[in-house]
């Protein structure tokens, strides 16, 4: 079971660390409060202002982390300008997270995440998750130095050139509001850990799939140490998986899901344009697929051009919509819009597979029909 170590020995032997210390016994006093709903306001409380302060490492001079906090990977990570990333989640002693909506676990009060960004094997940013006593979260980054040895608080403007990048662009750690703009897109605030993402279904093909880290942090996994409660026992029972009619259209629609399902979803701010990428795991059919494939853009992008009138036109990525944004990174058109400055090669590639894939399924049906 996950658990919040005391961090006392802090206190007693190193000053300036007591702020984790008393951190430590105010999650402890709110860890019997109910799990509430998630609220998307702005928190009040001020963030540390060192990220050993945080609590994510037992010995903040080694940079050892926390043995309490698990680590994960979601199976459908969120590109980020081609960075390596780690990822730990701390439940308050006796807590539980509540799965009984399967789209939108509800995190109990306490809960920690961070996510560490690394490029070339140096660490640019780690950023923060906390679960206030409001039923808030918390949103927090530190940006590391370059020696790599200390990760000081960022404004709440975030900071541009924190790492250089091809083309002389440079990776940007996103402001508070930033964060805001695609974490409060959808039914959670949580990213990257839910119910398709730790699915024991895992997708090989998916793009940029990172090895899951010890000890492996699935949905039984979670059940079986009572870390998460009330998950429909059809979802246990069969482990939830993006329906493909190939591998390509697997990998396609997860990375859609993970990358941009957290703003088009039927439940979010956007749902009124009917783009919905992000996958459903109670109900049946694939969002993104229907969607997508055939239909009309609303209104088109700045800089798109007059031939991509499809979102996705089955044969022709050149004139599809989707393949348009995901492939440029010039402000008004680029998809996503936030987060990365670099174009997903990888990403492009699979997308482009998957449409010249759905016209060769079309003309295939054509030609059965025919020969009928």
């Amino acid at each position: 079971m996950a658990k919040v170590l005391a961090t006392t020995k802090l206190l007693q032997s190193r000053q300036g660390y007591w702020p984790v210390a008393v951190g430590a016994v105010l999650i402890l006093l709110f860890a019997s409060i109910p799990n509430v709903p998630a609220i998307p306001q702005p928190a009040t409380a001020i963030p540390p202002s060192t990220l050993p302060e945080t609590g994510l490492y037992a010995d903040p001079v080694t940079l050892q982390v926390d043995p309490a906090h698990l680590a994960f990977a979601p199976q459908y990570p969120l590109w980020s300008d081609g960075a390596t990333k780690r990822r730990w989640i701390s439940l308050p002693p006796g807590t539980a997270i509540d799965g009984s909506d399967p789209e939108a676990w509800i995190f109990p009060v306490g809960t920690r995440f961070w996510k560490e960004f690394s490029f070339n094997g140096q660490r640019v940013e780690t950023r923060y998750l906390e679960r206030r006593a409001d039923g808030q979260w918390l949103y927090a980054a530190y940006a590391w130095s370059p020696d790599g040895r200390e990760a000081q608080l960022v404004s709440a403007r975030g900071k541009r050139g924190a790492y250089p990048l091809a083309g002389g662009r440079s990776h940007t750690i996103p402001g508070v509001t930033d964060c805001k703009a695609c974490h409060q897109g959808g039914p959670s605030e949580v990213l990257g850990f839910g119910t398709l993402q730790l699915s024991s279904e895992r997708d090989a093909g998916a793009p940029h799939a990172e090895l899951q880290p010890e000890p492996h942090v699935d949905l039984r996994y979670l059940v079986d140490r009572g870390l998460l409660v009330g998950l429909p026992k059809a979802v246990l029972d069969v482990p939830p998986r993006i329906a493909g009619v190939n591998e390509t259209e697997r990998a396609a629609l997860g990375y859609m899901h993970g990358n941009c399902g957290h703003c088009h979803n039927e439940r979010g701010s956007l749902q009124n344009i009917a783009l919905f990428l992000r996958h459903s795991v109670m109900n049946a059919g694939e969002p993104a697929s229907t969607s997508t494939v055939g239909q009309a853009v609303k209104k088109p992008a700045p800089g798109q051009s007059p031939d991509a009138v499809l979102r996705v036109e089955p044969g022709h990525p050149g004139r599809s919509a989707l393949m348009q944004r995901v492939s440029s990174r010039s402000p008004a058109l680029q998809m996503p819009p936030l987060g990365t400055e670099m174009i997903d090669n990888e990403a492009v590639r699979l997308l482009y597979r998957w449409i010249e894939e759905k016209g060769a399924s079309v003309q295939q049906a054509h030609a059965n029909a025919e020969g009928r």
